[in-house]
């Protein structure tokens, strides 16, 4: 493993400023996992809530840049500190109203193909087995084994308020610090989901259970809303992402 990984793994520390277990990249996840596992039991216990974080260059470049006044490149604590506190006062919007504020401005972006899209919701779904069994956010499939990553313990009561810590939006069509905050209240408050996994450009929630087939032809619109590039880039119809929602404990988000 080189130097400049473990010095990214160390300015990553520093900058979230909480507990953190570093993995070195590894062709088996189960260590990962279970060490994620016994996190969750012990942050219901001590109050906080674990996230896996892949350690990149980019993703610490953009923490950094979303933190308001920080110059790019550096870290300045108080900085990172006063944008928490900011964050965790915050009034948010209800997450049901920025998700359909973003499903409305694809409609409007996608004009007459939106009827096609509406069409492919109503569809009957997939009869298949396919579900996302883990996370994906880690792996470096190029060279088949795991990007380094931390285990870090996010200091916060409630599942949302990580991304006051892990600011990582804001770019291209990945929504920004507040509407992420915003809609992953609703969806814990909803269907339990909580942010788990988080690379420069992956997201990954995980859930107590599959939601109900009822209820993934919702989730599945607000999902495409929330992220386009799962449908548009990856299961290429909403109908196969409902099959996937209704089998799956992790729900996987990612911005090209």
């Amino acid at each position: 493993m080189s130097e400049k990984i473990l010095e990214q793994a160390k300015m990553l520390k520093e900058y979230l400023n909480c507990s953190c277990q570093f993995f070195p990249p590894m062709q088996d996840d189960k260590l990962l996992l279970k060490a994620y596992q016994q996190a969750q039991e012990e942050g219901k216990k001590e109050g906080f809530i674990p996230v896996l974080v892949a350690v990149s260059e980019c993703l610490l470049e953009t923490l950094i840049m979303n933190v308001e006044d920080c110059d790019e490149g550096t870290q300045n604590k108080e900085e990172v500190t006063g944008y928490r506190q900011r964050m965790l006062t915050v009034s948010l919007k209800e997450g049901k109203e920025v998700l359909d504020a973003r499903i409305s401005d694809l409609k409007d972006e996608m004009g007459e193909y939106w009827e096609e899209v509406l069409g492919e919701i109503q569809e009957e779904a997939e009869d298949s087995s396919e579900q996302q069994a883990g996370f994906e956010g880690y792996w470096d499939y190029s060279i088949r084994q795991t990007h380094p990553v931390l285990l870090a313990q996010i200091p916060v009561q409630n599942p949302w308020e990580v991304f006051a810590y892990l600011p990582f939006g804001g770019w291209n069509e990945c929504p920004d610090t507040e509407e992420l905050m915003s809609v992953a209240k609703y969806w814990f408050n909803q269907y339990g989901a909580v942010p788990a996994l988080l690379s420069s450009d992956v997201l990954e929630f995980t859930l107590p259970a599959p939601i109900t087939k009822e209820q993934a032809k919702q989730v599945a619109l607000e999902q495409y809303g929330f992220c386009a590039d799962i449908v548009d880039q990856g299961t290429q119809t909403i109908s196969k992402l409902e099959n996937i929602l209704c089998q799956s404990k992790i729900w996987f988000f990612w911005w090209d």
